[in-house]
């Protein structure tokens, strides 16, 4: 798929949703999924959850950026971390 496909498959699943929960994924989840970190869960309100992953094949969680801008043009810059399994 090109650039466009994946552009309107992200859209399709996206688009006009609202984020309702925000969390860590727990110890208990992380074990279940063979990870040694703890991403973000971003939960929407039809259900779904967004989780960052280290890549495509899904061997860790990842981190999340946050711009307010374009990254690099005096934009403000944030990073939700992985947690380790064992942070409190």
């Amino acid at each position: 798929m090109n650039r466009n496909g994946w552009t309107k498959k992200a859209s399709d699943l996206l688009l006009g949703k609202r984020i309702v929960k925000v969390e860590y994924m727990s110890k208990e989840e992380t074990e279940k999924t063979g990870w040694d970190s703890c991403p973000i869960l971003i939960g929407l309100e039809d259900g779904s959850w967004l989780i960052p992953q280290q890549d495509d094949e899904g061997n860790d969680g990842g981190a999340i950026g946050i711009s307010n801008g374009i990254v690099g043009e005096r934009s403000e810059y944030h990073i939700l971390p992985v947690l380790a399994v064992n942070h409190e």
